[in-house]
């Protein structure tokens, strides 16, 4: 992996020049920035803008590892147009787990104080980058279903997380999203039809995704599809 090491004005420009929103905001963010690496692998680069002076530096660097092992790999299998720059903010103003917009991935440091050993975050919410859905495009239930199953199947370590796909039980439901609805889809990727995931990516991608998509690429709807999945759930 080669590092580049930019000057803070060059890297200003090119952060800043991203949009507006709060995940442009970058140039708060630099200034109150403990360190900010930048590296690239092949045609990807991360930016690691750290904020928390005692991060650990080893989950650090296997966050780093993680990004540059999946992401490209996710951009090759989902959508090759994928942003080719993306930062990575570890920022302890930032509340939630960790969210991803706008190229921009926010983690928040306490999260791996208790957990160092959910490095696939960095899978699923590199894979929010590569959906890159438009406004309008679909369920919310399918996004995070999608981004929970291509965490299952390619992530790197979710072992060491202790991180699986749940057993199905009574009170499930597709649309409950993340890990159930990922077991799921990985269900009917493994029993009915191999690449309904990536076409289903591809239909909320442009935004072509209604409840039809079901039947004209398995031959089965929605609910049927459920029903098949309850009554022989196993994976």
């Amino acid at each position: 992996m080669k590092k580049i090491v930019l000057s803070f004005g060059i890297l200003l420009g090119v952060l800043v020049g991203k949009g507006q929103g709060q995940w442009s905001r970058l140039d708060k963010d630099l200034e109150v920035a403990v360190s900010v690496d930048t590296l690239k692998q092949g045609k990807y680069s991360l930016i690691f803008i750290d904020k928390q002076p005692d991060f650990d530096k080893g989950v650090k660097a296997k966050l780093i590892e993680t990004f540059f092992v999946t992401y490209p790999k996710l951009a090759k299998l989902y959508n090759k147009d994928a942003i080719k720059q993306v930062v990575f903010v570890m920022d302890p103003d930032y509340t939630g787990i960790a969210a991803a917009g706008g190229g921009v991935i926010r983690f928040n440091p306490e999260w791996f104080k208790k957990n160092p050993g959910d490095i696939d975050i960095v899978t699923h919410e590199g894979m929010h980058l590569v959906q890159a859905y438009p406004g309008g495009s679909g369920p919310g239930w399918v996004t995070e279903g999608i981004a929970d199953y291509v965490r299952y199947v390619y992530g790197v370590d979710n072992e060491g997380a202790n991180w699986k796909l749940p057993d199905l039980k009574p009170d499930h439901h597709y649309e409950n999203a993340y890990r159930i609805t990922a077991r799921f889809f990985f269900w009917i990727e493994e029993k009915v039809k191999k690449g309904t995931i990536a076409k289903l990516d591809k239909a909320m991608r442009t935004k072509q995704y209604n409840e039809a998509f079901w039947s004209k690429q398995t031959g089965h709807g929605l609910e049927e599809l459920w029903e098949m999945y309850k009554s022989n759930p196993a994976i």
